[in-house]
């Protein structure tokens, strides 16, 4: 069966990629070089239970967000990533859809940025990678709270980044028009078309927006992120698009010697810890 042979090539892959090459804190004693499944679903964005299911070929037809998620967790090439798709029974995305690929230089940037929350974006801001420390300092998000639109318009109880209506209607009008962009760029894309037909349906705002044509953009900012921990942290946002690919980096600095600094690497050590055992 697809979903078994995809179940081995997950198990087998696993085992290859090391917690280094992850991005991932090192320590204590592990049996094998390769990432635990836990670290796995912390990547992928899903739950270990369901990465066991996939592994043991209980869990049927994942998703193609499931596929692609754990495609980009284990750092497959193009090849790889296409074999991996037929192998779950799913045709690879085409060029009609939104790019979803993380090159390995982008890989490597953020394995250099470990002591920096950094995250990952494709066109549409569907959330694809967060380093450790970006997780550790928003949280982490699954299902459609992946998506950075979606988590505007559509309601984010655990959102832990301050808003003034000023930056509220500056982030509102960007997201919108980052979609729209993307909705053209990649008329095949169905997850984009979904996207936006359950936007409208959820959010009037959003509706509002969408049908006046919003423009905007982004620009950096600082952002004030309420950690339940460490406390509030005063952040500078910085918002980097990849030459050639479509995706966006984000990135959270802090003013060095400052109280928020001392936070952050703070939450550098804390909000890390239970990746080690």
């Amino acid at each position: 069966m697809a979903n078994t042979e995809f179940g081995r090539m997950v198990r087998h892959r696993r085992d290859r990629v090391s917690p280094e090459a992850a991005g991932l804190p090192t320590g204590g004693h592990r049996r094998a070089a390769g990432l635990r499944r836990e670290e796995l679903a912390l990547l992928a964005g899903i739950s270990v239970d369901y990465v066991t299911r996939l592994e043991q070929g209980r869990a049927t037809n994942p998703s193609d967000q499931v596929v692609e998620a754990l495609a980009r967790a284990l750092r497959l090439s193009r090849a790889e990533r296409e074999r991996f798709f037929h192998a779950a029974g799913l045709v690879p995305p085409g060029r009609g859809t939104v790019p979803a690929h993380i090159t390995p230089s982008v890989h490597r940037m953020l394995d250099r940025l470990s002591g920096t929350p950094v995250a990952v974006f494709d066109a549409s801001w569907t959330l694809l990678l967060a380093n450790p420390l970006h997780t550790a300092l928003l949280g982490e998000r699954r299902g459609r709270a992946r998506n950075g639109v979606w988590r505007a318009f559509a309601g984010a109880p655990d959102d832990r980044v301050r808003h003034t209506s000023q930056s509220r209607l500056a982030l509102e009008t960007a997201v919108v028009s980052d979609l729209r962009d993307a909705a053209r760029r990649y008329p095949a894309d169905r997850r984009v078309r979904e996207l936006v037909a359950e936007l409208r349906a959820a959010s009037a705002r959003f509706a509002e927006l969408w049908d006046a044509g919003a423009v905007g953009h982004h620009e950096a900012s600082r952002k004030v992120i309420d950690h339940p921990v460490v406390g509030p942290v005063t952040l500078d946002c910085d918002v980097l698009n990849v030459a050639g690919s479509d995706l966006r980096i984000m990135v959270y600095t802090a003013e060095p010697g400052t109280r928020d600094a001392e936070r952050l690497e703070l939450l550098a050590v804390v909000g890390t810890q239970t990746l080690v055992e």
